[in-house]
């Protein structure tokens, strides 16, 4: 990778975190609070995809519309749906690995 497809690379995706930032700040308060202690929750668990945000945003944004209230969506143990967030991404690779194994050991054996 060139040294400017990387900078221009890191550039967009500053860029793509602030647009999600800014979305995230427009939430009624509950929710943006709840958003924010999510988010310190997972980085400090060792988050290193940060896209999964997006998913967490959605599902708040649609909650507060749809009249809603934080505890409602999330319950009362806050870490635990974070961590499902985690779980199911981590089932996704794992799923992903496994077929991905599976169908190369199959193609080189004859």
């Amino acid at each position: 990778m060139a040294l400017g497809d990387k900078i221009f690379g890191e550039l967009a995706e500053k860029k793509e975190w602030n647009a999600l930032q800014k979305r995230a700040k427009a939430l009624p308060a509950d929710f943006y609070k709840t958003y924010k202690a999510i988010q310190k929750y997972l980085f400090n668990m060792g988050l290193s995809d940060w896209r999964i945000f997006y998913e967490i945003l959605d599902l708040l944004e649609l909650a507060s519309l749809d009249g809603q209230t934080v505890k409602e969506v999330i319950g009362t143990d806050v870490a635990a749906f974070a961590d499902n967030f985690i779980d199911d991404k981590k089932q996704d690779w794992h799923e992903k690995y496994r077929h991905e194994l599976n169908q190369y050991f199959n193609q080189n054996q004859r």
